[in-house]
């Protein structure tokens, strides 16, 4: 899952864009709102976390501009404003909650797993599985046949990211965007080095291999 992050205070920022991708997020960060607007229209996110007080264009600007530019993405606003009016002004603007500073982060996430899951009106998919590898999403551990696989938040990352695509080949550059952000390739052999990690763990002392290359395309994690 992609989410938007725009706020300008660097530790809130960094507070929260740290805490979506350790329950496996991948984040888009900015910290003005035509910066965050820019990243809104021409990406596609699952879910935007807005602050309203922000340099350029402010959070209401924000929201009113991706709603009539027809950004649907459902929007958790996060503001140190708290009165009724300001939650009324906000959701009246096209947000779809509101959070208001300070905030524990537990209760951040549940918002935004329960934004995403009302506009896709499905539960959200806790738990994957292929052939014998299980993952859970919410304890966040990997399993194969039963034995636990400890793995980094990255490797948990790309694991998810094959699992869900299980069958169907996923290109390095399709890796460098969900487990690193980058929209280029930085000329690094990084996810080769991490693909091969991954599968040191997923299939080392197992007959049939999981984690297949697909040569000058990418990876495809399948039953053989």
């Amino acid at each position: 899952m992609r989410a938007l992050l725009v706020e300008d205070d660097p530790r809130i920022a960094e507070f929260v864009a740290n805490g979506l991708r350790e329950a496996g997020f991948v984040v888009d960060v900015a910290a003005e709102g035509d910066t965050g607007l820019r990243l809104a229209t021409t990406g596609t996110h699952d879910v935007a976390v807005i602050d309203l007080m922000l340099p350029h264009l402010d959070g209401l600007g924000l929201i009113q501009q991706m709603r009539t530019r027809g950004v649907q993405t459902p929007v958790l606003i996060l503001s140190a404003r708290h009165s009724v009016d300001d939650r009324v002004t906000g959701l009246t603007a096209g947000g779809d909650d509101y959070l208001t500073k300070p905030f524990a982060f537990p209760e951040l996430l549940a918002r935004v797993h329960a934004l995403i899951r009302r506009a896709t009106q499905a539960p959200v998919t806790t738990q994957l599985a292929v052939g014998d590898l299980r993952l859970d999403l919410v304890s966040r551990t990997a399993t194969r046949d039963g034995r636990v696989i400890e793995l980094r938040p990255r490797e948990f990352t790309l694991l998810e990211f094959l699992m869900r695509h299980a069958g169907r080949v996923v290109s390095k550059t399709m890796i460098l965007s969900h487990v690193w952000d980058y929209s280029f390739d930085p000329g690094t052999n990084v996810v080769d080095v991490l693909v091969f990690r991954l599968r040191e763990k997923v299939d080392r002392g197992f007959d049939t291999k999981l984690i297949h290359t697909v040569r000058g395309v990418g990876y495809v994690l399948k039953v053989a």
